[in-house]
């Protein structure tokens, strides 16, 4: 239908979403309408660096001919995109009959007006739920997909076992960050390659090689759009979880679900859409809680959008204006902003510059640059509410912020990464100082640090290590940290540890701190952030580091997770470290629940 009413003034706009890829439909439906490349009806173009003058000279040839032409990705090419509107216009008049123009976007804002009204907009957004996800794996092919195949049984159980595989990967980026640290494309295409390549080992080998399978499958077809490695531990895991022997036999996926035997095409539909009856977190290995994180920020997103809907200009509660509240806000934060370290004096204090005594320092240093911007833009801000400057783009920026309860990006670049509001924010930062201002009256290594409350937590890991290696003789490069969790609050730490640091303020995601047993254990129900007790950090040689029932894991700055990686901590369990991966387990320096 659409395609109906384009033209060459009209072309088809795809605003992509992730894991969708309309250029198969198109060359598809182009296929039944000679539109093909074989025949120089059909030409593709997919948007890069040097990929402009191979796109206008598609363009040019469809235009004189009659042919269509899909340029893909034209946002990745935001410079060229002034001269595609005009380009478009331009072959508006004498053109083919027959001549289309297909575009594809991610959708940003780099895409010029212009183009976007006069296209007919067209999104495919993927399926929501694992069934929807998994028939419509299926529907990718027929059963002619296995007909060929000499181990047709086989065959059938790792296509099902990958269709689940790619249903699972796909959805998990619902739950965001507890999903995957970075959002994926994974596609059909990635799964009918999977599929091709599983056929082909299972015709050349005697034996099915699960091994060789599991790392094609995870490290090159699914693993060549993974750039993080915590990512990379995940997406092995679930094919270690999926794609084994047992699977010939039948294999349970999660509770209450379990692979199918030998069927026909219709038997598997069927079979997925009587058995996957109600959808529940473990089907993607994580814990219950997570479906209130994702249903939590789901209802975040849209009040936020409902907020920037709101009015600014006219007056508020209380009757009090945008300029009025601003006002307010400002005055509280100047009257509770502290004073600058005096470094000078704090330098000549120090007798020796120890790794410990270095590393504060720093952050007195870069505590004080914060703590002079936010009086420096405070001040301007309000001596332009006053009349005696005029309101600047900065000052506008900085207005807008603390309006919305939002930490100004000029505060934000000089401080640590953060998700809280900016009155959360506030308490934050001074809480902070406050640690560097007790440690500023006697320069002594704090008895029990608040590690979430440093600028650089990994230059005080790498303090720990460099007074270990220091005292021992030991080469730095050959030592590693290690934590051993304690069954103590801060309050309870009496004193500094001879040899380490004792560290708080991490939070566990994903699991909970069983502190009698000293294991890691599946969080209570809606206890969404469970504190991890006092640990005590050290340094150690590499050759002596013991990960026996050991989960490596990762540590992060905030629930955003990604990059804000500080260091990984070798929790003990009892339970397979498998299960804590699939769940998405993680420890957070910060949380804003």
């Amino acid at each position: 239908l659409s395609l109906e009413y384009s033209g060459p003034a009209v072309p088809i706009f795809f605003l992509l979403s992730p894991g969708v890829d309309p250029a198969a439909d198109v060359r598809a439906l182009g296929k039944t309408m000679g539109k093909t490349e074989d025949e120089g009806k059909f030409q593709g173009v997919s948007l890069g660096q040097g990929q402009e003058p191979v796109a206008e000279k598609a363009l040019d040839h469809g235009y004189v001919e009659g042919g269509w032409v899909m340029l893909e990705n034209i946002e990745l090419v935001a410079n060229w995109l002034p001269k595609l509107e005009k380009k478009l216009e331009a072959l508006e008049e004498g053109a083919h009959p027959e001549f289309r123009v297909f575009l594809t976007a991610m959708p940003q804002k780099v895409v010029p007006v212009p183009i976007l009204q006069k296209s007919i907009k067209l999104t495919n957004e993927p399926p929501s739920g694992l069934k929807a996800n998994i028939l419509r794996a299926y529907q990718n092919f027929d059963a002619t997909v296995w007909e060929s195949s000499s181990k047709q049984g086989e065959l059938k159980s790792i296509i099902f076992a990958l269709c689940f595989f790619h249903s699972v990967v796909c959805e998990r980026r619902k739950f965001g960050p507890m999903g995957w640290n970075r959002g994926y494309p994974f596609n059909q295409g990635d799964l009918m390659v999977c599929i091709a390549v599983g056929n082909n080992y299972l015709e050349s080998n005697s034996k099915i090689p699960w091994d060789d399978l599991r790392y094609l499958f995870g490290e090159i077809m699914y693993g060549g759009h993974i750039t993080d490695a915590w990512d990379r531990r995940l997406c092995i895991t679930f094919l270690k979880a999926y794609v084994r022997e047992e699977l010939i036999e039948g294999l349970q996926f999660f509770p209450g679900f379990t692979s199918p035997p030998n069927l026909s095409y219709r038997e598997y539909l069927e079979y997925v859409t009587e058995n996957l009856e109600r959808e529940t977190p473990a089907a993607y290995g994580l814990h219950p809680n997570s479906e209130i994180n994702f249903m939590t920020r789901q209802a975040d997103e849209l009040f936020g959008a409902i907020s920037e809907l709101q009015p600014r200009g006219g007056g508020g509660e209380g009757g009090m204006t945008m300029g009025d509240r601003v006002k307010q806000q400002l005055d509280e934060i100047l009257e509770k902003l502290p004073e600058l370290f005096l470094m000078v004096e704090i330098e000549e204090r120090a007798e020796e510059r120890t790794p410990y005594i270095a590393f504060f320092l720093q952050e007195c240093e870069r505590m004080n640059e914060l703590v002079f911007e936010i009086g420096r833009s405070l001040r301007e801000l309000d001596a332009g509410l006053r009349g005696d400057l005029s309101i600047s783009e900065p000052m506008e920026d900085l207005m807008n912020a603390l309006f919305a309860n939002r930490v100004p990006a000029r505060w934000e670049n000089l401080a640590w990464p953060s998700l809280a509001p900016l009155a959360m924010w506030i308490l934050d930062f001074l809480d902070r100082h406050k640690q560097l201002a007790e440690w500023t009256a006697d320069l002594n290594t704090p008895k029990v640090t608040w590690i979430s409350g440093l600028f650089n937590p990994q230059a005080f890991l790498t303090a720990v290590m460099q007074v270990t290696a220091r005292k021992n003789e030991w080469p730095l490069d050959r030592v590693v940290t290690t934590v051993d969790v304690t069954k103590r609050g801060p309050e309870e730490i009496e004193s500094a540890v001879r040899e380490g640091a004792y560290v708080y303020g991490l939070y566990v995601d994903g699991a909970r701190w069983d502190t009698p047993s000293g294991m890691l254990e599946d969080a209570h129900m809606k206890e969404l952030y469970p504190k991890l007790p006092v640990i005590l950090v050290k340094a150690i040689p590499v050759e002596k580091a013991d990960n026996r029932d050991q989960y490596s894991c990762p540590v992060y700055k905030t629930q955003f997770r990604g990059p804000t990686y500080v260091f990984t901590a070798g929790l003990k369990t009892k339970k397979d470290p498998d299960k804590w991966i699939m769940a998405g387990v993680a420890l957070l320096m910060s949380v804003v629940e």
